[in-house]
């Protein structure tokens, strides 16, 4: 059986900020534009904000920090990865 899906992403330090003074709850976690998803998941990164757009919103979950600026955890875009995986020959999952 395969290994699963993971997403391998090195984090940037915080820009000019010492690494003890990064704010908390952002040292276990990475946060992706939507450029950078729409790289790691191989698509255009209009699809990624026409997912965003739908009502109600597909794809991954988002935070809006404001109008222009959208931001992804990368627990979250593996986890939707992971509810979107098909295996051949597998049971349906229940409706």
């Amino acid at each position: 059986m395969p290994p699963d899906f993971a997403i391998s992403v090195t984090s940037a330090p915080t820009a000019g900020l010492a690494p003890e003074v990064t704010p908390p709850g952002l040292t276990n976690s990475c946060l992706l534009t939507t450029r950078e998803v729409a790289r790691l998941l191989r698509v255009d990164g209009s699809s990624v904000r026409r997912w965003r757009a739908e009502r109600p919103p597909q794809g991954p979950p988002f935070i809006r920090l404001s109008e222009r600026v959208v931001l992804y955890d990368v627990d979250d875009l593996q986890t939707w990865l992971k509810d979107r995986r098909t295996t051949p020959g597998a049971r349906p999952r229940a409706a």
